[in-house]
């Protein structure tokens, strides 16, 4: 089984995330549950959901304690909330950011970690060149697709059109296609360091 969890604020779609992504693990014949953890129900307010994704029935219905790979929408949230909490040692990280770990003041803690499978990326930059507003959920979906393999891109943009009506489906596939090229791209440059 393959464990999400996404952390993120009230509003930024959060939420819609990972049922985004449990819709494509679902087109490609999969199991996979999607749901969130509300601290209190406003806009701004520190969001988690969790996406599992199997081959066979999923019977769990906890909260994720023990990713295997993180998404982080806000890095607002990197030292306010215990976002890696749990995080496996070969568990893979994506943030929202155009900062560096290091700039974000997380240079020691990258430390344990397989630096291949961390990475910051400019999805909400994405977002707003491609759907016109800072919203990174599914840019952020594409990196993950391009990190991870766990879903293919194709999927990915099926579940947006099914979710997501005329322009906002078409944004959101953009920028889901364009965060997949940047994390591969970056990949490629780790391989070939």
């Amino acid at each position: 089984m393959f464990q999400v969890r996404i952390h993120g604020r009230g509003g930024q779609g959060v939420v819609t995330a990972a049922e985004l992504l449990s819709l494509a693990a679902f087109q490609e014949g999969r199991h996979a549950q999607a749901f969130p953890s509300f601290g209190s129900e406003r806009t701004g307010a520190p969001v988690v959901s969790f996406c599992r994704i199997d081959d066979r029935e999923i019977r769990t219905r906890e909260p994720v304690s023990e990713p295997d790979a993180l998404i982080v929408q806000d890095p607002t949230l990197l030292h306010q909330v215990d976002v890696f909490g749990g995080l496996r040692p070969d568990g893979y990280v994506l943030i929202n950011s155009v900062r560096s770990f290091d700039e974000l003041g997380l240079g020691e803690w990258v430390g344990g970690f397989r630096h291949e499978r961390l990475l910051t990326v400019p999805a909400s930059d994405l977002a707003r060149e491609h759907l016109g507003q800072a919203r990174p959920s599914a840019a952020l979906l594409g990196g993950l697709a391009a990190l991870t393999g766990i879903v293919s891109l194709e999927s990915l943009k099926r579940a947006i059109r099914d979710r997501f009506p005329g322009r906002l489906a078409e944004g959101n596939s953009a920028a889901a296609e364009a965060c997949f090229a940047f994390v591969a791209e970056e990949m490629e440059a780790v391989a070939h360091a």
